[in-house]
């Protein structure tokens, strides 16, 4: 699975804010995401992100 920093990532699970797309800042072994809708940001392991992904959309390069 091809993910790069800016990318949009929409998951299959809602964030308790309400939003389902979260913005790539890192990408590696981990991943570091920032939600879209208030700003809160996770690590989350590439297995475990891979798995719950949705659909993928390229960002600004």
């Amino acid at each position: 699975m091809e993910i790069n920093v800016g990318d949009i990532l929409k998951l299959k699970k809602q964030h308790p804010c309400g939003s389902r797309e979260w913005e790539v800042l890192r990408a590696g072994a981990d991943f570091r995401l920032k939600c879209v809708g208030c700003g809160h940001q996770i690590m989350i392991a590439r297995r475990a992100m891979e798995k719950n992904v949705k659909e993928i959309t390229p960002g600004n390069k």
